[in-house]
């Protein structure tokens, strides 16, 4: 799908969404446009375009959350508010990353953060935190390892011979997170 059927589809979506979370029209509008910046230049990465509106909105949270840390405002009412917002209609992979994600200790999830979901280098993850860069590195190692193990403690998932996890997600009134 092309950036611009994309822009057809969920621009005011996404545009209300945006405000709502930050009550400036001139500010809402500079953040769509981030975001389909972003959205237009790792579209390919998409790999299951059935699940575009929820990325896609992913990408708007992201994009709120990183002016919000640019601009030294305080974020940590408003991550509970809508970085995490749950999906009622159906569990997915997501819900439950999500959770696990939440449960994380900060000096574990705000490096995992700044790398996996931002995409920002160790080296810059360290720069930003001011921490040691070899620190920043374990840290990152022991947050996915602990993901993982919140992947096998919610849905059972198991890990196969290779390293990676298999299994299926549960329904969410199965599900030991997400419930």
């Amino acid at each position: 799908m092309t950036t611009q059927a994309i822009w057809n589809l969920y621009a005011e979506d996404v545009k209300r969404f945006i405000l709502s979370k930050v009550k400036d029209i001139v500010i809402a509008d500079d953040l769509l446009q981030d975001t389909f910046i972003k959205v237009h230049t790792k579209k390919d990465s998409l790999k299951d375009e059935d699940k575009l509106k929820a990325w896609l909105f992913s990408v708007a949270r992201y994009t709120v959350l990183d002016y919000y840390r640019n601009n030294h405002i305080d974020i940590n009412q408003a991550e509970e508010d809508f970085v995490f917002i749950e999906n009622d209609n159906e569990h997915t992979e997501h819900d439950c990353l999500h959770g696990i994600i939440k449960q994380l200790p900060k000096k574990y999830r705000d490096p995992l953060f700044l790398a996996d979901i931002k995409g920002l280098k160790q080296m810059e993850v360290a720069q930003q935190l001011k921490l040691p860069l070899p620190t920043v590195k374990s840290q990152i190692q022991r947050a996915r390892k602990q993901i993982a193990q919140g992947f096998m403690d919610c849905c059972d998932f198991k890990m196969n011979s290779e390293g990676h996890l298999v299994g299926e997600i549960k329904d969410k009134k199965d599900c030991k997170v997400c419930k």
